[in-house]
């Protein structure tokens, strides 16, 4: 997956935070890409492409930042016009940041492809449609699938079908459907569940309001964050009390990369910084004057710091053998003052 061979890779999600106004979306895609994110994410699609305009109870937001809203009203307010898209696309490429999009039907993928969308996103609440995942994974371009609210077999057959139709490239976001989500929500070790089963990459989709765990999410495997971002100064938006602004964009690339390679190396590994400290160890010194014929004792040797002796291993074999040399106390014992052949032939039996 090409575009993710940069890891982590961070995706600023503008979502429904340009209010309204193309030139805050544009403002807001320089922000990204001031600020280090590696691609920026619209969402497209119109109010009668979400729902229907109904006041039935259901079709109600009870609960939440949008309480009291329809689901038409709030769709109607917070969607990105089609007639935009072009020109935010080619605003991206200008400005050197790859833009993409979440398609919420197939009228909205026949109208990314002819933008030439670079690859796809799979919304959480969309992912059990799996005729869009059909559609999308048709273009043969790479999808990303956010899991929120899903169980294991329902992202498995989204991932199946994913794949059944097309897609070679997919990676699975984990993801709490929750605005805010709270910390006693999350369940990290989800990701590293969805990078044993399905082997892809595994990323986050965080809608809390804390750095860390996003940091934390790649300490547990995310190879891709995703993050709501707003102006620095923004204070309106439906979406802005999950969103980031501003220089706090930058502070959270900060957060997964130092995470990030703290992770290392894919292969057990010490630095050579560390490796000197290992003169630092216990191994078997002289303690007590020693003379040519005497036996070595508890007494008269002990494991203590640095490591200029032999390794504690031997300690053992050595209790009862007789010493062939004069030893002074504070010399450490070496292969040269004893036969280290014998004692690793004592030890295996």
């Amino acid at each position: 997956m090409s575009f993710f061979k940069k890891k982590p890779f961070f995706i600023a999600e503008i979502s429904a935070n340009h209010n309204g106004s193309i030139a805050q979306a544009k403002k807001l895609i320089l922000m990204a890409k001031k600020y280090g994110a590696d691609a920026v994410k619209l969402q497209t699609y119109t109010a009668d492409t979400m729902t229907i305009k109904s006041k039935k109870k259901e079709f109600k937001i009870t609960k939440g930042l949008w309480k009291g809203k329809t689901l038409w009203d709030l769709y109607d307010k917070a969607h990105t016009p089609f007639e935009w898209h072009k020109e935010l696309f080619q605003f991206a490429k200008k400005n050197k940041i790859v833009c993409f999009s979440t398609p919420f039907d197939d009228t909205a993928v026949d109208f990314l492809e002819k933008l030439n969308c670079p690859f796809y996103k799979i919304a959480s609440l969309e992912m059990n449609d799996i005729p869009l995942i059909k559609r999308v994974a048709k273009t043969k371009k790479p999808i990303i699938i956010s899991t929120g609210t899903a169980s294991l077999n329902e992202i498995d057959l989204a991932y199946r079908t994913a794949k059944k139709y097309g897609s070679k490239h997919i990676a699975l976001l984990y993801c709490v459907t929750a605005y805010p989500a709270k910390k006693a929500d999350f369940n990290l070790n989800n990701i590293k569940i969805l990078k044993e089963k399905f082997g892809c990459i595994v990323g986050f989709s965080d809608h809390s309001i804390d750095p860390k765990i996003a940091g934390a999410a790649i300490t547990a495997g995310a190879e891709i964050i995703e993050k709501h971002v707003a102006l620095a100064n923004q204070k309106n938006g439906l979406d802005i009390k999950f969103s980031i602004k501003g220089k706090e964009i930058r502070k959270l690339r900060t957060i997964i990369d130092e995470n990030y390679k703290m992770l290392g190396r894919e292969y057990f590994y010490r630095n050579k910084e560390e490796l000197n400290y290992k003169k630092f160890r216990r191994s078997i010194y002289v303690v007590q004057h020693i003379k040519k014929g005497n036996k070595f004792t508890k007494d008269n040797i002990k494991r203590i710091r640095p490591g200029c002796g032999l390794e504690p291993k031997y300690y053992s074999s050595l209790i009862g053998k007789k010493s062939k040399f004069n030893l002074k106390p504070g010399t450490p014992l070496k292969s040269a003052v004893l036969s280290v052949n014998k004692l690793k032939k004592n030890k295996k039996r």
